[in-house]
């Protein structure tokens, strides 16, 4: 599969090109992000359910080698297959795709809508971690604090005003790789019990 896929920057363009077929991403920071929540996610899902919408392609697609479908889907492929080799074996190696914004900081929302846009595909199978009761929901914050609902507003309501506010959504992306991690942690005796 690895000679067949398409150069990540080429996926970028192909992704942008693709915007009036509705790919669940448009970036490679979402694409990373979506990637992401798939490998650490609570339920394994065969790569059509969740490759075919993440770029709006048939699952026909797959079984026709040397086109930009085959090629794309290859290189999701492989990035899946590499976050699930840094998080297996380093995870302290595991860094998002960010980019910056104009004035230097990172900006995760691209990479936190992304990852939201996976959890959308098996919302109920996140339940857990999205009950605001259970200790262990802390690990979605640094990832929700930066998404938007369907009517573009804050999904975890509009945020507290003040210097500190503005501090801690600015830093909140340095705990999403830590995050990742845990979760994948949290969810792998579920996923491999659901597995069997």
């Amino acid at each position: 599969m690895a000679a067949a896929a398409m150069p990540l920057a080429e996926l970028e363009q192909w992704l942008q090109a693709r915007l009036d077929q509705h790919p669940a991403t448009t970036s490679l920071p979402m694409l990373d992000g979506y990637v992401a929540a798939i490998v650490a996610g609570p339920a394994s899902m065969s790569p059509l359910d969740w490759i075919c919408p993440l770029l709006a392609i048939d699952a026909d697609a797959f079984n026709h080698g040397g086109t930009p479908e085959f090629a794309a889907f290859s290189a999701v492929a492989l990035r899946h297959n590499e976050i699930s080799r840094i998080l297996s074996t380093t995870p302290n190696q595991f860094a998002p795709m960010h980019r910056r914004q104009p004035n230097g900081d990172v900006d995760p929302r691209p990479w936190c809508q992304g990852f939201y846009a996976a959890m959308r595909l098996r919302l109920s199978a996140w339940a857990p971690l999205l009950d605001a009761s259970n200790v262990n929901h802390r690990l979605l914050l640094p990832i929700l604090l930066h998404c938007r609902d369907d009517q573009a507003g804050p999904l975890l309501g509009p945020p507290r005003t003040g210097r500190e506010t503005r501090a801690s959504l600015r830093n909140a992306h340095l705990d999403i790789p830590a995050a990742v991690e845990a979760m994948r942690q949290y969810w792998m005796p579920i996923r491999y019990a659901r597995a069997r």
